[in-house]
């Protein structure tokens, strides 16, 4: 029986998708790894994986179509799709334009959106697939000052979740990864709207106490290497999660955010980043 290993994973130039591709070569995968900044080629002698670079842009949907007719040339079939490409911007919502607003979902949400609808004829075709995309905790944890972006990774886990009800019957999987804190790069490629950079904003110590707290975790998070072993084990299971957390802290506080009422999640989320 031909081994499931073809992987299409978008964001895979560096932090979590780098971590990912490099773990799923060793085991054995042939990744093609996504991104505006070409990853590095690679290849594992004991597993016979290998990182395969394509230049993607998951917000050019031309792009993005190009790069699944190589992949279709070269392997006849695509067995599971990784979609992790994503950025930040922070700043309150009253000082984030409508350009920014949109840069934040563009990549967030429509990118995720874009190489879905790209893959997902091939794999129904196939009458098989994995679709693992990936949200955040913030995607249920209102954040101040980074609102769209929660708000961004909200909106990819119901339509993940969406998703998965209605291509089951094609024998196609999803699975929505919810990473909390993590270490990577995403702490400095964050981007800042215009107006919170104003000497006028009447935000900025909030929005500074908040964004630094926000720093502190992300450099002190889980390491990315955890998160895409719990991908591995997503990929390796007959049948996936809709939705997975990494981690037990983040497991815990997930359960805490359901059980107590609204008003005091509120409340919570403003103390810890006052």
């Amino acid at each position: 029986m031909e081994k499931e290993n073809i992987v299409l994973l978008t964001g895979g130039s560096a932090g979590l998708g780098k971590a990912t591709a490099e773990l799923l070569m060793k085991n054995g995968y042939t990744i093609y790894s996504a991104s505006r900044r070409l990853a590095k080629e690679q290849e594992d002698a004991a597993s016979h994986g290998k990182i395969i670079p394509l230049q993607m842009d998951v917000t050019n949907v031309p792009s993005i179509e190009q790069a699944v007719a190589r992949i279709m040339e070269e392997q006849g079939r695509i067995d599971v799709l990784i979609c992790n490409a994503g950025n930040g911007i922070a700043g309150a919502i009253e000082e984030t334009d409508e350009e920014e607003a949109h840069f934040q979902f563009e990549t967030n949400f429509f990118g995720t959106v874009n190489v879905v609808h790209a893959v997902l004829p091939i794999m129904r075709k196939q009458r098989k697939g994995k679709i693992i995309t990936t949200s955040s905790v913030a995607g249920f944890i209102p954040i101040p000052y980074q609102g769209y972006y929660s708000a961004s990774k909200a909106a990819v886990k119901i339509f993940t979740q969406t998703l998965a009800i209605e291509v089951k019957q094609f024998n196609v999987q999803c699975c929505c990864v919810l990473p909390g804190d993590a270490k990577t790069e995403f702490t400095q490629s964050r981007k800042f709207t215009k107006a919170s950079q104003s000497p006028e904003s009447v935000y900025t110590k909030k929005r500074e106490k908040a964004v630094s707290i926000m720093a502190h975790d992300e450099q002190n998070g889980m390491q990315p290497i955890e998160i895409s072993k719990a991908i591995l084990a997503q990929i390796n299971k007959e049948k996936m999660s809709v939705v997975t957390i990494p981690g037990a802290k983040y497991k815990l506080i997930a359960l805490a955010f359901r059980l107590v009422p609204n008003r005091f999640v509120l409340y919570v989320v403003d103390k810890l980043y006052s």
